[in-house]
């Protein structure tokens, strides 16, 4: 058995391991049904299984889900939906997605490829700030495919801390700051042309 500091209690019967865990108001469970003998552990059951479901939460959010959209376009596609679709593109890669480009032939546009290699490649320089190829084009029989994924983004470094201000000591008033230097003739010039204030005592 194992006691709630993780330390080794030795083989003992059943009902003393329950004794001991009545003891310290916790539970008795096994960890390991399958060793001989059998271990189990004193611990808080509800705290162990509170731990166990918030391990699985983190470690079903480290999971990379990766998502792929597709858009269609022909070789002979014109400007205007050539732009639409580029639109919808970088919404997708903005948002994470990779995606996989196809361009459909028809008929006679089988013996250009070229013209479908030449507008992806146009494509993937439009998009070269947010992707980079993943799968280079390639001819899949009547279609011509190439994969875009989103470039990766490097993690922001967090702002430095800094404590609250210091208050000052009300003993201790601040020094006045020192007026700044004058120049030579300027000094002299303050000197001669400032009126001087003068106070009289009273009763002198």
């Amino acid at each position: 058995m194992v006691d709630a500091d993780g330390r080794q209690v030795g083989i003992i019967t059943t009902r003393e391991a329950q004794e001991l865990a009545e003891q310290q108001d916790l539970d008795l469970v096994e960890v390991a049904p399958q060793a001989e003998p059998p271990v189990c552990r004193i611990m808080d059951y509800g705290k162990y299984k509170y731990e166990q479901a918030v391990k699985q939460r983190e470690a079903r959010k480290k999971q990379s889900h990766v998502i792929v959209k597709e858009m269609k376009m022909r070789p002979k596609i014109d400007k205007h939906d050539y732009e639409t679709k580029k639109g919808h593109i970088v919404r997708f890669l903005k948002d994470g997605a990779k995606v996989k480009v196809t361009i459909m032939f028809r008929g006679r546009e089988m013996v250009h490829p070229e013209i479908g290699q030449r507008l992806l490649r146009t494509l993937a320089d439009d998009v070269d700030e947010l992707a980079k190829i993943e799968t280079q084009p390639k001819l899949d029989g009547r279609n011509m495919t190439m994969v875009l994924g989103p470039h990766a983004v490097a993690p922001q470094k967090p702002a430095q801390k800094t404590g609250p201000a210091r208050p000052r000591r009300a003993d201790k008033p601040a020094a006045p700051a020192a007026p700044p230097a004058e120049e030579p003739d300027q000094a002299e010039e303050s000197a001669t042309s400032r009126p001087i204030k003068v106070t009289r005592a009273e009763g002198g």
